[in-house]
């Protein structure tokens, strides 16, 4: 696309595009209290939100000295099965990426969550059909999702994008943490129902370039409403 700074538009799922982070973080904290362990969903979400869920169920052997029985892990996978069909895209979301169709500028989804969860999601949503076959979690880079750099530059690649030339969307530190690992511009988008009022900040000192609240705001910042009209008409 003519003048864009960036080659390429890589964003988080959850937070960012869908609304899915409250819906999936109390379906945790419900199946963690079945199993003995109390902790308060504000706790918990400061904890895990961004994260790989083998880093969470490190956390949690840590900090409160819980191993997962063996029930747990299919337990989980079928609550969130249900609860993630009612996922909904954030405001303003589909139209964010309507606007980059249409403008010809490249983008990918980047996501820890685990594959069948990551497509339930996207189709609840409605956003499937907007993001196609560039819908990417850690299993497509041997299992090392975010922080480490490597989901963000896979990405890039099947996009045939310079990472460098790249921007990602995060709403989590982990999150934006591998964005700037993986070399390219990071800005946080702070559009969910979740955040803390502390976020901004988290994200401004893990290397956001900027802070948005709204998809209109990253829409306007990203000059998607001028960069259409500039477009050749056929």
């Amino acid at each position: 696309m003519s003048g864009s700074p960036f080659e390429a538009i890589l964003f988080d799922l959850d937070g960012v595009l869908v609304d899915s982070e409250l819906q999936a973080n109390t379906v945790w904290v419900g199946l963690l209290a079945e199993h003995g362990l109390d902790i308060d969903l504000p706790t918990f979400m400061a904890n895990a939100v961004g994260g790989t869920h083998a880093v969470l169920f490190e956390w949690l052997r840590r900090e409160y000295g819980w191993t997962r029985p063996d029930t747990f892990i299919p337990e989980m996978d079928a609550r969130l099965y249900e609860a993630f069909g009612s996922t909904q895209a954030i405001e303003g979301a589909a139209r964010t990426l309507d606007l980059l169709w249409a403008a010809g500028l490249p983008f990918a989804v980047a996501s820890n969550s685990q594959r069948g969860r990551l497509k339930r999601k996207l189709e609840a949503s409605g956003l499937a059909p907007l993001v196609g076959e560039h819908a990417y979690d850690p299993a497509h880079v041997g299992g090392r999702g975010k922080p480490a750099p490597d989901l963000y530059a896979h990405a890039a690649a099947q996009l045939g994008a310079d990472i460098a030339r790249c921007l990602v969307i995060e709403d989590s530190v982990t999150g934006l943490s591998a964005g700037v690992a993986a070399g390219a511009t990071a800005w946080g988008l702070l559009a969910g129902g979740h955040v803390h009022p502390d976020n901004a900040a988290q994200l401004t000192r893990a290397g956001a370039g900027r802070i948005l609240r709204t998809h209109e705001e990253l829409q306007g910042a990203l000059e998607l409403d001028r960069r259409l009209l500039r477009q050749p008409h056929s």
